[in-house]
């Protein structure tokens, strides 16, 4: 159900993982340099940790979608059968299959760009960027790619999915309900309160990924108004808690081993880099939550590590398509 291939070995996904995240990277780079604007720290933190969910963890069937994104065809109502929502692109709804919901849709260009990479989005799908009428917006909503529902204000989607993971659950579905969420999220109270009522409710087809990256809008979170010790304080409204590197596809991966038919909540804390991939953000460090360039001189720079970030893509694909073609003799050899 997996773009990955179910054989290939724990090196080759973990290989793959990599080059869908550089990509994802280099994609939101390029869109922040041509509009002078983005959200490029939340792609430099969340592009494995997405990568990952979609490679090798949800089970996914094939997008359903146009690769050409539909023009918005107004809120969904009554009177309104054309409405739609972004869910498509995630595959059909079937009971065995699982659902995604995006929560923090200000990383809508990061999740664009990686159904882009995943063939589910056409590669000019981003020429229709945040235009009127478009559905590629800047702050995504339920009509975006990939989104299944409206998040924002944050903290509204973890307590929509756990109205659907209720639902599947009494309808008897085996498939499950997967959220993305940023660690901002948890400064809400809706949070907390949609957190006790997954656990009072026992619902344990409901896993959670957190992009803990430690920045928002203000700042450093722990200068803002601190969420930690994030582990403990999830433990204690009864989730099941793990703490990774949310760079490490591995670590992520096994998070969500066996996950499915407990009765708890599955909560997985990313602990990952703003700067990943892209080391000259540091510079610009606590205030990384949307870069607008500040001069030609900074522009310059950015636009000089994109042209040595496609370089390495294009000598990674090289190479993967090497190992590949090598493969397939040694096969029919």
């Amino acid at each position: 159900m997996n773009p990955t291939d179910p054989t290939s070995s724990g090196n080759e996904q973990r290989q793959q993982v990599a080059r869908i995240a550089d990509a994802v990277r280099r994609r939101v780079l390029e869109h922040t340099l041509k509009h002078n604007g983005g959200y490029l720290s939340q792609a430099c933190s969340s592009a494995e940790l997405l990568a990952t969910l979609y490679l090798r963890i949800m089970r996914l069937g094939p997008s359903q979608a146009p690769l050409t994104p539909r023009p918005f065809a107004g809120v969904p109502a009554a009177d309104n059968p054309h409405a739609f929502t972004g869910a498509d692109y995630n595959g059909p709804k079937a009971p065995d299959l699982d659902r995604f919901i995006f929560s923090p849709v200000h990383y809508a260009l990061v999740l664009y760009s990686l159904l882009i990479e995943l063939g589910r989005l056409g590669p000019d799908a981003l020429d229709a960027f945040n235009r009127d009428g478009s559905t590629v917006e800047l702050i995504g909503a339920e009509h975006s790619p990939g989104h299944e529902v409206t998040a924002g204000s944050l903290a509204q989607a973890i307590s929509q999915a756990g109205g659907i993971a209720l639902a599947r659950r009494l309808r008897g579905e085996p498939g499950r309900v997967w959220v993305f969420m940023s660690d901002g999220e948890f400064q809400e109270g809706q949070t907390w309160e949609a957190f006790a009522a997954l656990t009072h409710h026992r619902i344990g087809n409901l896993g959670v990924y957190i992009d803990a990256n430690a920045q928002q809008c203000d700042g450093a979170m722990d200068e803002v108004s601190t969420i930690e010790p994030l582990a403990e304080r999830l433990r204690a409204f009864g989730a099941e808690v793990h703490e990774v590197d949310g760079h490490d596809s591995d670590a992520l991966t096994a998070a969500a081993e066996g996950f499915g038919n407990g009765d708890r909540p599955l909560a997985v804390i990313a602990r990952t880099d703003p700067c990943r991939g892209i080391e000259r953000m540091r510079e610009r460090a606590p205030k990384l939550h949307y870069v607008r360039f500040k001069s030609d001189a900074e522009f310059k720079a950015y636009e000089q590590l994109l042209y040595k970030m496609r370089a390495q893509e294009a000598s990674a694909n090289a190479a993967s398509h090497t190992a590949s073609s090598q493969t397939t003799l040694g096969h029919t050899g």
